[in-house]
């Protein structure tokens, strides 16, 4: 027996072995996807240039960004300049940010007078390097090309032969006093940028806030002149250009820091010593090239591949990097530091996958990212929801305590774990300042640090009343989920007494179930039933239902830590797969917002795994292409990316501070994750197709797997995750079901 099995181990490795590893993946990615609004969505994505996790992302800039603006969009048919941003999403703003405009004749400075025309056939973008002609009308075309490193870049005009070329450095906007200089000596235009966006998102004022530059050009320029900087009212913004001899081909590199001027000149020198653009974009192409083939796929097209590597790509993004060679501005308590941080945390979307994607793909950096946290923690006295890159109030519940329970629940060991558990302490104990007197209203302006809004009454009550409490019923079931996670975090540090209370209050979610409707449904504050589907206030303007971003149907089956509670509430397996197929038959699936993201997955708790195996191949050949209009809705820093990735290999963390992986449906034929211990797992589907997505039967290194699950243990031993997959569905996986979290407890 034991020979047999040795056998077909050796016959299914030797089947994965035709899957030749490629080295130059850079080719597949398109950072055009997901810039262009479609019929499938918008991402609200940009063409950076930029490394993994880069501090200062590069684009063109087609409009001038805010909030609910990114600087590139593809329908847009002229460029105004190439923009340092550090917007990391569609609906955040941008903050510390610069801008470098070439252009010929007369000083343009506003960015529609210095609008140029280009078209998509002369655009390259991807990761390493972008390339574009300007249209400058009768004198002929500048060529635009931009490569970078983590904190700097290099760009390179090459300007009409006829035509005296001039390069503008926007350092901010009108109204904001930012500011610049020259230095001919050097060749050197520096200076700052103080503007915050979503400033009034958040409840700090940061005077010590700058976004700095260094701008260094190798050719001599013939002038060097500053603009805007003697009148604070000007109509144009207050920048500085250089302006060069006709006809030559102009290269700069650019340093950028929120610590000094020159500290951006020191991450420059140690970024870009030298002057070789080449070799710049050579370097970047390797570093993405090294986490990029950490994915292999065989069994499919390239535009597949573009698909799956954009995705990568995009998820590989965020959050960045906000350190500078072992020190760092804290935008929590306005100073400098010493140590490693990161910002721009889309928790509230990417603690549901994009998060657990990055412990398999960039394991690396867990442990700086979640130290990040805590210190965002000791410096402002909260762990953010959603740093941009200080507190900015957006969205609810506390999910950076998903983050610290999936680090420790996964091994991850460098960050300090008392700090950790001070910090999911005070989430899930601390009501914010004003609980009671305020109502949080989504993005309310100028209030302290929201927290979890209604904790007050979620201790008293075991939920958040609708009456008291903006976004309360969604609230109550988030924050039912982290006080699952800060019970194991208690668990893992041997607070027996503390786990066993947060495990019971992290049934709070069942208080809102309304067995009248077989739905969840807020409460207002005298125990009765909220308006299901709004209603409003005695004045007549504001929902009472307690939702955010979606209704009782997205959130039903949100508490991603007891399903199985929730079938016990339906009364039975039966009645949970009826009510999904309800959810999914009325069309209250919406994949473009992350709420949803896991209810595919759900019919593996229900004994009909073939149903998601249906369900999730439906859902990722509707919402996402290879093609600029290929994201249905906004990335949210990689969790639309991570959702596709996950779902192409086969599994995907519906509770992803578990360590457990739902089995869905394979995409290809044969996947391969390098993992950072040097081990590989393998994903191969036989007979897989379009046509061919049922799983019929499984093995786990040649043994039988009978359940629809993996976990991270299984991933990070390697070896093969092997499916036999056909066309119609099959009783694989049926007879699993999840265990309970607790007992019911009892509430008034």
């Amino acid at each position: 027996m034991k020979r047999i099995f040795f056998v077909v181990a050796i016959i299914f490795l030797g089947a994965f072995s035709k899957l030749s590893a490629q080295t130059d993946l850079v080719p597949y990615v398109n950072p055009l996807v997901g810039s262009q609004r479609s019929a499938i969505g918008y991402g609200g994505t940009m063409p950076f240039v930029t490394t993994p996790f880069g501090m200062t992302d590069w684009t063109p800039q087609t409009r001038q960004n805010k909030i609910s603006v990114t600087s590139y969009n593809y329908d847009d048919t002229t460029i105004s300049g190439f923009t340092g941003t550090h917007q990391p999403a569609i609906w955040m703003g941008d903050y510390g940010y610069v801008t470098i405009a070439p252009q010929i004749g007369e000083l343009r400075t506003t960015p529609d007078s210095r609008q140029l025309p280009y078209s998509h056939q002369s655009e390259v973008a991807r990761p390493d390097y972008y390339r574009v002609l300007l249209d400058t009308g009768s004198d002929g075309k500048i060529q635009a090309e931009v490569t970078a490193t983590e904190r700097c870049s290099m760009l390179r005009f090459t300007f009409p032969a006829s035509s005296t070329g001039r390069v503008l450095i926007e350092a901010s906007r009108p109204g904001i006093p930012g500011m610049a200089s020259v230095n001919p000596e050097t060749r050197e235009i520096t200076g700052y940028n103080p503007h915050r966006m979503d400033a009034h998102l958040g409840p700090l004022a940061l005077p010590n806030f700058k976004g700095y530059f260094v701008i260094q050009f190798q050719q001599t320029p013939k002038a060097m002149k500053t603009y805007g900087m003697d009148d604070s009212k000007a109509e144009s913004s207050r920048g500085a250009y250089a302006e060069f001899e006709p006809g030559q081909t102009i290269q700069l590199r650019v340093g950028t820091s929120f610590i000094s001027v020159e500290q951006a000149r020191e991450n420059l020198q140690r970024e870009i010593p030298g002057w070789d653009f080449e070799a710049v974009q050579r370097a970047l192409r390797a570093q993405w090239n090294a986490k990029l083939s950490r994915l292999q796929i065989g069994g499919a097209t390239d535009a597949d591949k573009t698909l799956l590597y954009t995705a990568l790509y995009h998820a590989l993004l965020y959050p960045r990097v906000f350190s500078e060679y072992g020190r760092y501005y804290s935008a929590f308590d306005d100073s400098i530091h010493r140590g490693e941080s990161f910002t721009a945390y889309s928790i509230w979307d990417t603690f549901r996958a994009e998060n657990s994607l990055l412990t398999l793909f960039a394991p690396e950096r867990i442990d700086g990212m979640i130290t990040a946290l805590l210190q965002n923690f000791k410096e402002g006295g909260w762990m953010p929801k959603w740093p941009n890159p200080s507190y900015t109030n957006i969205m609810i519940a506390t999910h950076a305590d998903s983050l610290v329970a999936e680090a420790i629940r996964k091994g991850f060991h460098g960050f300090d774990r008392e700090v950790a558990w001070q910090a999911v302490y005070k989430d899930a104990m601390t009501p914010p300042d004003g609980d009671t007197t305020r109502r949080w209203l989504d993005r309310e302006e100028h209030t302290p640090y929201e927290a979890r809004a209604g904790l007050t009454y979620y201790k008293q009550l075991g939920y958040i009343p609708t009456d008291k409490t903006d976004e309360a019923a969604s609230s109550t079931l988030e924050d039912s989920y982290d006080d699952w996670c800060v019970a194991q975090v208690a668990k893992a540090l041997g607070r027996a007494n503390d786990y066993q209370f947060f495990l019971k209050r992290s049934l709070n979610d069942r208080n809102l179930y309304n067995p009248a409707l077989g739905l969840m449904n807020g409460k207002t504050s005298d125990g009765k039933w909220a308006p299901i589907g709004g209603g409003r206030d005695d004045n007549g303007n504001r929902s009472v239902s307690g939702w955010t971003e979606g209704d009782a149907w997205v959130y039903t089956w949100s508490p991603l830590h007891d399903q199985a509670g929730l079938i016990q509430l339906m009364g039975g397996v039966e009645q949970y797969d009826k009510k999904l197929d309800q959810h999914f038959s009325g069309g209250h699936n919406v994949h473009s917002n992350e709420p949803s993201h896991h209810y595919g997955y759900l019919y593996d708790f229900g004994g009909e795994p073939w149903k998601t195996q249906a369900m999730v191949r439906k859902i990722a050949e509707k919402e996402y292409s290879p093609t600029p209009g290929g994201l249905d809705g906004d990335d949210d820093c990689g969790q639309m990316s991570a959702w596709l990735l996950f779902t192409a290999m086969g599994f995907y963390p519906v509770n992803p501070a578990s360590g457990d992986y739902m089995i869905g449906s394979p995409m290809y034929g044969e996947i391969a994750l390098t993992l950072a211990n040097g081990k590989t797992f393998r994903i191969q589907a036989s007979n897989n197709s379009p046509e061919n997505l049922y799983i019929q039967s499984a093995t786990l290194n040649g043994t039988p797997l009978n359940i629809p699950v993996i976990t991270w243990e299984q991933i990070q031993a390697g070896g093969l995750l092997h499916f036999v997959m056909g066309p119609k569905p099959s009783r694989w996986g049926s007879k699993w079901r999840a265990a309970p979290v607790a007992a019911r407890p009892n509430h008034s």
